[in-house]
C-alpha cells in the first residue's frame, strides 16, 4: 500500500477514513468503528480506532454517545488483546488538547519499537 498524502486538516478520520475506508488497511469495520492499520506509524505494529459518529475527544463524551464508546473500547479490547496474543505486548494510548492532531476521539493500539 502506497504512503498517504500528507492531509492538513483537523479531522482526517470524518474527511477521509470513514467516508473511504477502501484506502486504509482496515482490521476492523462496523456500524460504529472503523480500526486500521495508521496511515503515518509511529510504531512497527500501529492501529487506530475510531467512532464513525464525530466525537471531539474523550473528555467531550456525553450520555448520548455511550453506544459509541461502548463499542469503540470492545474493538480496542479485542485489538489489543489480538496484538498481545501476536506480538507478546501492546500500549493503548490517546490524545487531548494540542496533542491530538486529529479531532476526532481515535485510540492507538501500537507496539514494537518506535519509528
Amino acid at each position: 500500500m502506497e504512503p498517504a498524502p500528507r492531509y492538513n486538516g483537523d479531522d482526517f478520520y470524518c474527511d477521509v477514513a470513514i467516508p473511504d475506508p477502501s484506502r486504509l488497511n482496515v482490521v476492523h469495520e462496523d456500524d460504529l468503528v472503523l480500526a486500521f492499520h495508521h496511515t503515518r506509524p509511529f510504531w512497527t505494529n500501529h492501529i487506530v480506532a475510531v467512532p464513525k459518529k464525530h466525537i471531539a475527544s474523550l473528555i467531550t463524551l456525553t450520555p448520548s454517545d455511550e453506544p459509541s464508546a461502548r463499542r469503540l473500547l470492545e474493538v480496542v479490547q479485542s485489538i489489543a488483546a489480538h496484538t498481545v496474543q501476536t506480538t507478546g505486548a501492546a500500549a493503548v494510548l490517546t490524545n487531548l488538547g494540542t496533542y491530538q492532531d486529529s479531532k476526532h476521539l481515535h485510540i492507538h493500539i501500537h507496539s514494537g519499537p518506535q519509528l
